[in-house]
């Protein structure tokens, strides 16, 4: 048996989800944020059996698509006083998927 613990955005969550639950996957969801962007994630833990683990990645893959947004990034303290940076383009959504092994499971 394997845990699958996934991070992905919170933009994605629902449609995550929603495709989990249509190919028979179970999971438990914690709201999380992130640490460079400060925003919103989900992180979702999923119990499988090994043979399972590559449909699970797979339809997390195909639910978080990266892609590209503009944020503007927080004040400077160099140089005198605040100064603000130009907005810069950054890569958003995706996955980040961690499987591990399961030493036992109990449902109580």
């Amino acid at each position: 048996m394997k845990l699958i613990m996934a991070i992905v955005s919170s933009d994605d969550s629902r449609d995550v989800l929603e495709r989990l639950t249509k190919h028979g996957f179970r999971a438990t969801v914690i709201s999380t944020t992130g640490g460079f962007l400060r925003e919103g994630n989900t992180t979702l833990f999923v119990g499988t059996d090994d043979q399972k683990v590559a449909k699970a990645i797979e339809v997390l893959r195909q639910a978080c698509r990266r892609r590209t947004q503009w944020v503007s990034p927080l004040p400077t303290l160099e140089g005198p006083g605040l100064e603000m940076s130009e907005p810069i383009e950054v890569s958003v959504g995706g996955a980040v998927i961690f499987v591990m092994n399961v030493e036992q499971f109990i449902q109580a």
